[in-house]
């Protein structure tokens, strides 16, 4: 035998034992699980991108169009819904029944806090979801609609509102959260303003 040949069966023999082995087996991401997941995500973006905005841009929208929203109302109209939304999916009464944020709120620091309140009073409605009530019927409105569903689409919405809120700070040459996340993790540098994709 040649030494290429002594050498090769040699370097089978011993990765025989690595190649029998059976790869690890991979953890299933539930339905659950990746909607609380993207919960928290966007939790994350909404509230980070609501503390960008300096406090003089809050009245800021990028058109003159009425309909519109200012920045502010953007996180005031993800509070309104997040209250509907969530009330839904935990049986109880929408503790904001009756009242537009998006009208009430004046200040900054009137719509980071309503931000969050929204997102406390969240919290336990996906927290609670598990893949044996994924599929229970809550009643929304006059329909009802599974409980994933309801959170899917609650997750969906806020992303939807960030996306706006990108919009807001890109025009102010501020970077979003997320962007500046992604672009710290490459190991560009920290700051709040930039162009383009930074």
């Amino acid at each position: 035998m040649t030494r290429a040949a002594i050498l090769a069966s040699g370097l089978l023999l011993a990765a025989a034992p690595a190649v029998a082995q059976a790869p690890p087996a991979a953890q299933v991401t539930t339905i659950s699980v990746s909607i609380q997941r993207a919960y928290a995500g966007v939790k994350t973006n909404l509230t980070q991108a609501a503390e960008k905005m300096p406090e003089a841009d809050y009245g800021f929208k990028p058109s003159t169009m009425t309909e519109v929203r200012t920045y502010g109302q953007l996180f005031a109209h993800v509070a309104n819904a997040q209250y509907g939304s969530c009330a839904a999916a935990k049986g109880v009464a929408n503790p904001n029944q009756g009242r537009n944020l998006e009208i009430l709120l004046k200040t900054k620091a009137e719509f980071i806090k309503a931000l969050a309140d929204s997102f406390a009073f969240c919290d336990d409605a996906y927290a609670a979801l598990t893949e044996a009530n994924a599929n229970e019927p809550v009643t929304q409105g006059r329909g009802q609609i599974a409980r994933a569903a309801l959170l899917a689409n609650n997750v969906t919405h806020d992303n939807e509102m960030y996306g706006t809120c990108a919009v807001y700070l890109r025009a102010k040459n501020i970077v979003p959260p997320s962007t500046e996340g992604a672009t710290m993790g490459r190991g560009a540098p920290a700051g709040g303003r930039g162009r383009g994709g930074q």
